[in-house]
C-alpha cells in the first residue's frame, strides 16, 4: 500500500468543507490584504510532489523549512523600515513593518530532512517531496528482569 501524504491539510477548498466553516467566505485570496497566504501550486509525479510556493520580496535568509513528526513547515520572515524626507532632510514620513507567514504540509512520517530538496529563486520557493512507501513499524519488545 502506497501511502499519501496530505498536501491540502490547509488548503482553502478543505476549509469550506471541514464542518462548513464560514469563515471561507469573508478571508481575502488576492490583493493587499493577501499577504498573509502562501499561494502554493503543487504538482504530483511519479517520483513525488512538487511545490512551488510564491514569496515576492523575501529573501533566502528570511525562508526556513523544518520536519517535525512528518510535517514540513514553511516560515517566512519580513522586515522593512521605509523613510521619506524631504529636500531640507526633515522626515516627513517613516513606516515599519514585520510580519511572519507560516504554512505547515504533513509529508509523511517517513519523508527524511535529505529527501526534501529546496531552490529559491525569482521569489519562488520550489520544494521536491518524493513519494515513499510507509514502513510498518515492528513493535519493539521490552522485557522486565526478575530477580531472585
Amino acid at each position: 500500500m502506497m501511502y499519501m501524504p496530505s498536501l491540502f491539510r490547509e488548503n482553502l477548498v478543505d476549509d469550506f468543507f471541514d464542518d462548513f466553516d464560514h469563515s471561507f467566505f469573508t478571508r481575502p485570496v488576492r490583493g493587499k490584504e493577501a499577504v498573509s497566504v502562501m499561494k502554493t501550486d503543487v504538482r504530483e509525479t511519479k517520483e513525488g510532489f512538487e511545490l512551488d510556493v510564491e514569496l515576492p520580496g523575501y529573501k533566502k535568509d528570511s525562508i526556513t523549512l523544518e520536519l517535525n513528526e512528518g510535517n514540513l513547515t514553511i516560515t517566512a520572515k519580513k522586515q522593512e523600515n521605509k523613510e521619506e524626507k524631504d529636500q531640507q532632510g526633515r522626515l516627513i514620513r517613516q513606516e515599519r513593518y514585520a510580519g511572519t507567514m507560516q504554512r505547515t504540509f504533513y509529508v509523511g512520517e517517513d519523508i527524511t530532512e535529505e529527501d526534501v530538496k529546496a531552490k529559491f529563486e525569482d521569489g519562488i520557493l520550489k520544494l521536491f517531496v518524493p513519494k515513499k512507501e510507509a514502513v510498518p513499524k515492528v513493535p519493539e519488545k521490552k522485557y522486565i528482569a526478575i530477580e531472585g
